[in-house]
């Protein structure tokens, strides 16, 4: 038989440690930037050993995206959850400008400023949300009935996806938001004219 307690004791230390892990590393990191840290330094000062630090979080850069699970969870809820009437397009350009909106907060904002002066970090970062990518078009092809995704549907979440990755270095990124879906929802359009119109309609 389980045990409980127990099994809620070592749950609550590893989140404990898991905490201590990033404060650690986000303490470092702000004060002298990502790349003179070393795990070594960031273990020490959380009072674990580096394996644990790997055990936690695979990657060095990891412990700066700690947030991607959710990250992960609010893109697709922002397309599966939207309300009635309102387009895929619509609910990402609202999700991304909420999005990007956050990052401009503390402490997000400081690490914002951390990841424009770290090129390892912009390069794991946009991989990361990219990652994405077969979460949204499996949404979008369950909505719309398919047993596979079109060709349309793959392009439409690629470069959707791409959308926020500009506007996030905009500094204003509403304009280019709107303008990465506006091209994207004339090339719906078209894609309605040759025979996709269910699609077209519920993306536009």
């Amino acid at each position: 038989m389980v045990d409980a307690a127990a099994v809620g004791r070592r749950e609550r230390k590893k989140a404990a440690t898991r905490a201590a892990i990033l404060e650690a590393a986000t303490t470092l990191f702000l004060a002298r930037g990502f790349d003179a840290v070393t795990v070594r330094e960031i273990a020490d000062k959380a009072d674990v050993s580096p394996k644990t630090v790997f055990t936690h979080f695979p990657h060095k850069e990891a412990l700066v995206f700690s947030d991607e699970d959710e990250r992960h969870e609010r893109l697709v809820a922002a397309v599966s959850g939207r309300p009635a009437g309102t387009t895929i397009s619509d609910a990402l350009k609202a999700h991304y400008l909420a999005e990007i909106a956050a990052l401009h907060t503390e402490p997000q904002r400081q690490i914002l400023a951390l990841m424009e002066d770290t090129p390892a970090l912009i390069d794991y970062a946009e991989k990361m949300w990219l990652r994405h990518e077969d979460a949204l078009v499996a949404t979008i092809t369950e909505e719309f009935g398919l047993a596979e995704p079109s060709d349309e549907i793959r392009f439409y979440v690629r470069f959707a996806l791409h959308v926020q990755l500009i506007a996030t270095r905009e500094a204003d990124p509403e304009p280019a938001v709107d303008a990465g879906f506006r091209l994207l929802d004339k090339g719906w359009a078209r894609y309605g004219e040759t025979g996709g119109q269910s699609a077209a309609a519920k993306v536009r």
